[in-house]
């Protein structure tokens, strides 16, 4: 037997001892998101229906999905999913303010009656005691219109949500749901989380410019940026495909029936929560921010200027957060939830590692753990 034939035998008999040995073990996967990737399977074990999300380090980039996009059919979700970002539109909302700040065109020291004058008036609401810039740091104290207990049987209970989901309403009667009520605070003292700041951060932007919120938000970060699946919608109740279905138990428990609430009239969260987007394009948005692509030094500094919030571990800017993660690495973003869809997007501070995820349930789970798993390991 000469030498190649002994090397061949040899590597057989290896072969087939490891065989009877046992079955093969696939190698762990190895592109450093495998933590990331657990913690995806984790929230839907823990009961969310579908997760989608999208990591952009550097030049490279990753994505995976975990569980299903129908209910029904049980379609998986994709990478490439549309869906409603709610509270992220925020961000999208501060950036237009402080360019048209950058412009000249005005100052965050203006008061919301220099803007809207005689809007928000009656008990204890005062827009002459309240700022631009306390509109985007969250610490004018104006009411939440989302928290008053008619917007919430209208259109968050089962029965009201049903009826209501295609209503169109004004921006002029959401703000009457707030000031229904009386503020949470004094302009200035604390950090009150509420919608209504910024609906009226985007009816300022409208006085400002003459043109629609939305209209402004196309022309100055979706169109340069080539955000080719983020939108404003108007009276559009569908979502762009490809998307998923969303789904809520449309109460305060995870119990019950599960209702699709796909179809819905986003105007409802006017200025503080109307847009649609996907991973990629929050990637390249908070990526583009944090960078330094879409506003002046100056103006980017008074965005990441912050405030306590009502959260132990972030901070509030002007429409952005600081999240100190417990490793102790800071990101900023943004998250957002509204019916059937909860979605969180952060990116390091130089912009070059961010992360967008989005659940297609509202009732269980956090993006938190995925977003502690990407950017910490754990």
């Amino acid at each position: 037997m000469n030498r190649r034939a002994r090397t061949i035998l040899t590597a057989a008999a290896v072969a087939l001892s490891a065989a009877l040995a046992g079955p093969a073990v696939a190698a762990p996967p190895t592109d450093g998101h495998d933590a990331t990737r657990q913690a995806v399977r984790a929230a839907v074990a823990g009961g969310v229906p579908g997760v989608t999300v999208r990591v952009q380090q550097g030049h490279g980039a990753w994505a995976a999905t975990a569980g299903v996009g129908d209910l029904k059919t049980g379609e998986p979700r994709s990478t490439r999913d549309h869906y409603r970002v709610a509270s992220i539109s925020k961000t999208f909302v501060a950036t237009v303010v402080l360019q048209l700040e950058a412009e000249g065109k005005l100052s965050l020291d203006d008061t919301v009656e220099k803007w809207l004058p005689g809007l928000v008036r009656g008990n204890g609401h005062d827009g002459r005691k309240v700022t631009l810039r306390q509109l985007l740091n969250h610490t004018s104290g104006i009411f939440d219109y989302l928290a008053d207990s008619g917007f919430q049987r209208t259109y968050m209970t089962a029965d009201g949500f049903m009826k209501h989901r295609f209503d169109e309403a004004e921006p002029e009667e959401l703000l009457a749901y707030a000031l229904a009520n009386e503020p949470y605070v004094t302009p200035g003292s604390s950090f009150e989380y509420s919608n209504t700041n910024y609906l009226l951060a985007a009816r300022v932007i409208e006085k400002a410019t003459g043109s629609d919120y939305g209209d402004e938000i196309d022309r100055r970060i979706i169109a340069p940026l080539h955000l080719t699946s983020t939108s404003v919608p108007t009276t559009r109740v569908t979502l762009p495909l490809p998307s998923s279905r969303a789904y809520s138990k449309l109460a305060e428990t995870d119990a019950g029936p599960t209702y699709d609430v796909t179809e819905l009239n986003a105007r409802l969260a006017y200025g503080s929560g109307q847009m649609v987007s996907s991973s990629a394009d929050l990637n390249r948005f908070y990526s583009a921010l944090l960078r330094g692509r879409l506003l002046p030094p100056e103006q980017l500094k008074k965005m990441k200027t912050t405030v306590e919030s009502s959260r132990e571990t972030s901070r509030y800017g002007l429409g952005l957060v600081d999240r100190k993660l417990s490793c102790g690495v800071h990101v900023w973003g943004h998250d957002g939830g509204i019916s059937g869809s909860n979605s969180d997007a952060v990116t390091t501070e130089d912009g070059r590692h961010t992360l967008a995820v989005n659940f297609n349930g509202d009732w269980s789970g956090t993006t938190r753990a995925i977003i502690e798993a990407e950017f910490c390991g754990t």
